[in-house]
């Protein structure tokens, strides 16, 4: 080929380029993983440590907040099935809010080890992911997926703490763990979903958590291409063209189709969601999903944060202002919308205002009014007290 005709077919090239996330480099995965590293990292924990140590704000109530909650306490035993079987909705409920709510016990349990240095408490996270482990074989029903990704988002964080922290947990039984989370979660959320996208967003979330505790690579590298697909399909960008973009195998190929996924609504504005016009809480599942995937692979040396900055600041930007209370506009969702966003900003707000400085005047009032950020009792859980102004 000649000089001319390569140069004629590059600069063809530059708009697909230009409009492709997956156009980023296959191999995403860093040479060797830092841990723990799982939404937070050591200097992150650190951080919380010293803040909370002193008595400093918002920190500081942020933990006297988880550590007053359920999630935290020393008496708690777990209740680990064979098999947990969740319906739309959680209905059959068969071990769904025992299993999700155990793991984000053990999660709490490694903060509290974290912060305060008190064994009791990594013991308690370890007794709680051992029960689990040495039981658990499969999830049924139709929010099996679901039910597996909200789950596997949080054993990582808990299990990452512990062995990397604490690291007095039996070797045997932190393999056996790893194998549950390879060989039970894993075949659930690996593949992503063509349902809404906080499902498919919460199942890479468990993805690259999964990866990054297995030190397994070719499964990380799996998460993202999924999730550069994702993103751009689940909030709209005016760069986007008249309608949002589709994920890769959604099988979305008209407008009418599009129209329908997007929950009905024609007129699309920078940071819309496709879950806006069903309720924010949905919504909420899925930006969050978006963050947490993003923090854990700047804690990997890889930062997804600059490729999807400008979709998340203004997804929560919109959804905060309509969080806030401020009237919906008649194109909007018809005029109306189930508000309950959930605590859902910290990580996305510290990452974008405070680390890449960007203006996020709403997201901040909302951020600030809804501190100490709780747990939405699913995957979501003490955000103010791990990524407030945390700048590690």
């Amino acid at each position: 080929m000649t000089r001319i005709r390569q140069l004629a077919v590059a600069a063809a090239l530059l708009p697909l380029v230009a409009l492709a996330p997956t156009a980023a480099p296959a191999e995403a995965a860093p040479p060797s993983f830092t841990h723990p590293g799982v939404l937070v990292s050591r200097g992150q924990l650190d951080f919380v440590r010293g803040k909370v140590q002193a008595g400093a704000q918002p920190w500081k109530a942020a933990y006297d907040r988880m550590h007053a909650s359920k999630y935290a306490s020393l008496s708690r035993t777990p209740k680990p099935r064979a098999v947990v079987e969740c319906g739309s909705y959680s209905n059959p409920n068969y071990g769904c809010t025992d299993e999700r709510e155990d793991a984000l016990a053990a999660y709490t349990l490694a903060l509290e080890w974290s912060i305060t240095r008190d064994s009791r408490y990594a013991t308690k996270a370890i007794q709680i992911m051992d029960a689990w482990s040495g039981t658990l074989k499969d999830h049924t029903n139709s929010n099996a997926p679901l039910q597996s990704a909200w789950s596997a988002s949080t054993w990582p964080r808990a299990a990452e703490i512990i062995r990397y922290g604490y690291g007095n947990w039996p070797a045997d039984k932190v393999d056996r763990f790893g194998a549950m989370l390879r060989n039970v979660y894993l075949p659930k959320v690996v593949n992503g979903s063509r349902s809404n996208g906080n499902w498919e967003l919460s199942m890479t979330e468990a993805t690259i958590g999964i990866a990054v505790f297995l030190n397994d690579r070719s499964v990380y590298d799996k998460a993202v291409a999924t999730f550069r697909g994702r993103v751009p399909a689940y909030v709209y960008l005016a760069t986007d063209g008249p309608l949002p973009r589709t994920a890769p195998g959604s099988g979305l190929d008209t407008r009418d189709e599009i129209v329908r996924y997007w929950q009905g609504q024609t007129t699309f504005v920078d940071g819309l969601s496709q879950e806006t016009c069903r309720d924010l809480t949905h919504t909420g599942y899925g930006l969050s999903a978006i963050a947490h995937v993003a923090e854990t692979s700047r804690i990997q040396g890889q930062d997804l944060y600059p490729e999807v900055a400008d979709r998340l600041r203004h997804a929560l930007g919109l959804h905060s202002r309509y969080q806030l209370g401020e009237p919906v506009p008649a194109n909007l969702c018809g005029g109306a919308l189930e508000r309950d966003l959930g605590p859902v900003t910290e990580v996305g707000y510290n990452a974008l205002h405070n680390r890449l400085g960007y203006g996020m005047e709403n997201t901040r009032k909302l951020t600030e009014q809804q501190r100490p950020a709780g747990t939405d009792n699913l995957f979501t859980a003490w955000e103010t007290l791990t990524h407030a102004d945390n700048p590690a």
